[in-house]
């Protein structure tokens, strides 16, 4: 953090900013960690979250169809070109 102050303070803004924001300096971050390793010891038992689960799980890929989902999509796709080539060749007279 020192040589990153003196040498590209612009760079030192933007990877610190949330210490910045706190006011942790370069030379409090030893005690910020002592503190930190003394409060674990203190106490080692992992502390659950109380971030609430969410209500619908995210997913990203799509839900498989069945066989006939399937020909019905095609057919409907068939139906669409064949309708927008039909409008087409009306155009075109």
């Amino acid at each position: 953090m020192r040589t990153l102050i003196e040498d590209e303070p612009e760079k030192y803004q933007l990877q610190f900013s949330e210490y910045i924001k706190r006011g942790i300096e370069p030379d409090d971050m030893e005690e910020m960690y002592k503190k930190v390793h003394a409060a674990i010891r203190a106490d080692p038992t992992v502390k659950k979250s109380e971030k609430q689960p969410p209500k619908e799980p995210k997913r990203f890929n799509l839900k498989k169809l069945t066989y006939e989902e399937r020909k019905a999509k095609l057919i409907e796709r068939v139906k669409a070109l064949n309708a927008a080539a039909g409008s087409d060749e009306d155009d075109e007279e």
